[in-house]
């Protein structure tokens, strides 16, 4: 981390203020040098998969603090991520739906597609998108195990008769990210997508430079 540049314009014209605090001549702004070299250790640690709890023990900050920062990480994660979608997409996408299902739910003994949460990935440019797509219209009690079965199959045989894609990768990539948490609220579901699209297409330095770079500006 470079204290003698501005975290928000990286202009170099820096003057010292009471506290240790630092403002930035060119952009107005001012920070405190603590505070922003935990931020900057916060995104190095979310980038490195670190949960919330162990890495608020490792720097010795409130849970809270780096919960909170996770949180804000992932809505600007969603909001880079949707408008790079909107400005590459083309054509030639190939794209692929998938039905996403907790471990919980892939534990019971009667299961339903009908549970399941909607995905569309889409690969182009050597990068994947996804899109989180309305739920399927609930089907009468005795058409759900009938229909989760078929899909099932059709799943089988999908993955034994092709060759591995991007998508399916991340796919798998996805489950294994999401097995990690112990369950995942509906109405965030979308964040914690949108974070392992983010951590599946760029490798982490370029992660947390990404992300440093989203978070200042």
């Amino acid at each position: 981390m470079n204290l003698n540049i501005c975290p928000f314009c990286n202009s170099k014209t820096l003057y010292l203020l009471k506290d240790n605090y630092r403002k930035c001549k060119d952009c107005k702004k001012k920070f405190s040098l603590k505070k922003l070299e935990i931020d900057y250790k916060i995104i190095d640690g979310f980038c490195e998969d670190k949960s919330a709890l162990n890495l608020s023990k490792e720097l010795e900050v409130n849970y809270r603090t780096v919960l909170n920062r996770y949180e804000i990480f992932r809505k600007l994660i969603a909001n880079y991520l949707e408008d790079l979608y909107n400005n590459s997409i083309q054509d030639n996408t190939s794209y692929e739906e998938f039905y996403y299902f907790n471990k919980k739910q892939l534990q019971k003994k009667k299961k339903s597609i009908y549970e399941a949460i909607n995905l569309i990935g889409f690969y182009n440019n050597k990068i994947v998108y996804t899109l989180l797509m309305p739920s399927l219209p609930t089907a009468p009690l005795e058409n759900r195990d009938i229909q989760f079965e078929r899909y099932l199959k059709w799943h089988k045989l999908q993955s034994q008769n092709s060759y591995t894609t991007p998508l399916k990768d991340f796919w798998i990539f996805l489950g294994n990210q999401l097995d990690k948490y112990k369950g995942i609220d509906k109405n965030n579901f979308f964040f914690y997508l949108k974070e392992c699209e983010f951590k599946y297409n760029f490798n982490k330095p370029i992660c947390k430079a990404l992300l440093k770079d989203i978070y200042f500006n």
